[in-house]
């Protein structure tokens, strides 16, 4: 599927999965997931994609500011105030879009004590595809994987 097509796909599918993870089979949708994230990520290549790190910032808690200014040799409130700002949650996220940290060919700079929202995203092997139906349906317009995951739970629950 072309690009732009899972993305008008998965805004014209929303109600449908909004009312799959609202009603659909928990257990059923908990035990296929680790599956489906598989078979997701074996024909996604984030690389190619980043739409996450190019639309969408990770919260930035107070252990990984401790541990991305270590790593950039940085003051933690220097990178804050550098990188980061509040957000109306009153929760750090970055100032820009797309991620400072994000390199011209798609990689992460900081990769290895990147936050951990951006080490679980897009969450499609947690339990939280289910409990934040709001977030689920935001990232399945942003994320490749979100919407086959999604897509193939239509299918089994």
């Amino acid at each position: 599927m072309l690009s732009s097509e899972w993305k008008k796909e998965a805004v014209l599918h929303q109600k449908a999965y909004k009312r799959l993870l609202e009603k659909g089979n928990r257990n059923k949708m908990l035990n296929a997931l680790p599956t489906l994230h598989e078979e997701a990520f074996q024909e996604i290549d984030c690389l190619s994609c980043a739409n996450c790190c190019k639309n969408y910032s990770p919260r930035f808690k107070q252990p990984d500011i401790k541990r991305i200014a270590k790593r950039l040799k940085l003051k933690e409130g220097d990178l804050i105030s550098r990188f980061l700002r509040l957000d109306e949650d009153g929760d750090f996220v970055t100032k820009t879009s797309p991620c400072p940290f994000l390199a011209s060919d798609n990689a992460c700079t900081i990769y290895e004590d990147r936050p951990s929202d951006c080490a679980r995203y897009p969450y499609t092997d947690e339990d939280v595809l289910i409990k934040r139906v709001s977030l689920t349906l935001k990232n399945a317009t942003i994320c490749p994987a979100v919407y086959r995951v999604l897509e193939r739970l239509k299918t089994i629950v």
